[in-house]
């Protein structure tokens, strides 16, 4: 059975649907500091115990368990966008 890992998950107020995951509450200073100052201010959305057969919505739990204990946090990023023209279909003419 996988080992429980306590993350703590914060929401950018600067970057729409962006949220840091990070293995100490509070740990900003393990963000390099270019990220940081580019998601800063981050509010503390939620914290759980993370397992690698957890599901989460949008990452892959090992993925993010690895980052964790290699740096301290990971970065969920938003979902590409896809524009209009992107979407609909080509007319033939």
């Amino acid at each position: 059975m996988p080992t429980p890992m306590r993350c703590y998950v914060y929401r950018s107020e600067k970057r729409a649907d962006t949220y840091v995951y990070l293995r100490e509450e509070g740990a900003f200073e393990l963000l390099p500091e270019t990220l940081r100052e580019g998601l800063l201010p981050l509010v503390a959305a939620l914290s759980f115990e993370l397992t690698e057969d957890r599901r989460l919505a949008r990452e892959d739990a090992a993925v993010v368990r690895a980052n964790l204990r290699e740096r301290g946090f990971h970065v969920q990023l938003p979902p590409p966008s896809h524009s209009l023209p992107d979407m609909m279909p080509a007319h033939g003419g």
